[in-house]
């Protein structure tokens, strides 16, 4: 729109203030939820993620295993190699014997993991 002294005004003149305390509205309504909200993230120490699937480390193939969080394709790798050389793992902490897990990885992993029932455990 063309004022009279020739400018050429984006909003009109008489619609300005409205337009201002609308702005000013919801800048303030924004800063009031921002100081308020207690869903923020801190991103320092951010919420454990919870796992989407977990994974039976006596029947699942290296692919399968390669997808834990902690583990890679060469440690799952390793880790099959060991259940196919000592037999199944009787205990999750058993896992610590396989090259290139720690206590670290394990606990890491441990969310993934499905608990390891012994042979008392299982029913029919």
């Amino acid at each position: 729109m063309i004022d009279p002294s020739g400018d050429t005004a984006v909003i009109p003149a008489r619609m300005q203030p409205l337009v201002a305390c609308t702005a000013a509205a919801l800048l303030l309504a924004a800063f009031a939820w921002l100081a308020t909200a207690d869903r923020l993230v801190d991103h320092d120490a951010p919420p454990p993620v919870k796992p989407a699937f977990t994974t039976n480390v006596n029947t699942a193939s290296a692919v399968e295993l390669a997808q834990v969080p902690g583990l890679g394709p060469a440690t799952a790798a390793r880790l099959v190699e060991h259940r196919d050389t000592h037999g199944p793992f009787a205990t999750l902490e058993a896992l610590l014997d396989v090259p290139g897990i720690g206590p670290a990885t394990l606990e890491q992993m441990r969310p993934w993991l499905r608990p390891i029932r012994s042979p008392q455990q299982e029913t029919p």
